[in-house]
């Protein structure tokens, strides 16, 4: 098999393995936390939602500590369009999707305040630690905030009756998964992306963007077919906002990061990206198809315009 051909085939293997392994992790998790006596919306808006951007943890602390700055980033802003674009777009063309105006109100508002933040940040091509910590900070009063107005619950719920050993094997092969997929990833891509004479950030903002996107997806998914549209949406937004202040947080608090000119355009049509879905969440009550439709199709432009 050709070089090339055999990273393709690698690429695709560690997709599979950062799903398997965030699936394995929130199941453990989860079910370990239940048995602590956590409720399940607290397990909801903390252990699922650290779970589904785990790939976008992994891949870019791993990214940053081998200072792949452009990939680091680029996971992230590319898997926040990713997930405003193909991720609700889909969902929304299953069905039509319902909003809470409090959710739209609350947790869109902060996600472009995080999106603004991010572009003045990259606009001079550096993270910093000291805008690193400033993200984690700016998660900490995020969550806080959900705390003190109720959005948390603290009412324990009983544990599933699962074996705690099995729960503990579950949560540490997810891990195991997700690390190594993480180094796969980022290695084959970075070798693709030098034979296939594109940059760096393009492989980051799309394909390794993508691959650490399938939780999500596959998270919105099965809430829309089970008519929790509303988690289709929450799932999406909060996934987002860990994506910039926690994942980028950490990165940055690790190793400062250097990325490419690219990183400015591209965030701007993230925040593009997010002004229109929060315009969109905020006008009406739903999600049309017809508007899922057009998230598809500017999302896949922005891919055109990246690979090109």
């Amino acid at each position: 098999m050709a070089p090339l051909a055999l990273e393709t085939v690698i690429v695709l293997a560690t997709i599979g393995g950062l799903w398997l392994g965030a699936r394995l992790l929130v199941d453990g998790a989860s079910a370990l936390a239940a048995r602590l006596g956590v409720s399940r919306l607290v397990i909801g808006l903390t252990v699922v939602a650290f779970g589904t951007s785990m790939p976008e943890f992994a891949v870019t602390t791993e990214a940053a500590l081998a200072g792949r700055g452009d990939i680091a980033v680029g996971n992230v802003v590319g898997s926040n369009v990713f997930n405003l674009g193909f991720v609700l777009g889909i969902t929304a063309l299953l069905g039509t999707l319902d909003r809470t105006r409090r959710l739209v109100h609350r947790d869109g508002f902060v996600l472009v305040l995080a999106s603004i933040a991010l572009l003045v940040v990259l606009w001079d091509g550096q993270l910093s630690r000291l805008e690193g910590g400033v993200f984690m900070a700016g998660l900490v009063a995020y969550l806080l905030v959900l705390v003190r107005s109720g959005a948390i619950a603290t009412v324990a719920e009983p544990a599933d009756p699962t074996n705690p050993a099995v729960d503990a094997a579950r949560l540490a092969g997810g891990l195991v998964f997700v690390v190594v997929s993480a180094r796969l990833l980022i290695d084959s891509a970075s070798t693709i992306a030098a034979a296939a004479g594109i940059s760096e950030w393009a492989i980051g903002v799309t394909v390794v963007a993508a691959g650490t996107s399938t939780p999500e997806l596959v998270t919105a998914l099965v809430a829309a077919r089970r008519g929790q549209s509303g988690l289709s949406v929450g799932s999406l937004l909060g996934s987002d906002l860990f994506n910039v202040l926690g994942v980028l947080g950490l990165a940055g608090l690790l190793q400062p990061l250097a990325v490419s000119s690219e990183a400015t355009w591209s965030v701007v049509w993230l925040l593009g990206t997010v002004l229109l879905v929060v315009a969109l969440l905020w006008t009406g009550r739903q999600l049309t198809r017809l508007e899922g439709a057009a998230l598809l199709v500017l999302a896949g432009i922005r891919w055109a315009i990246n690979l090109v």
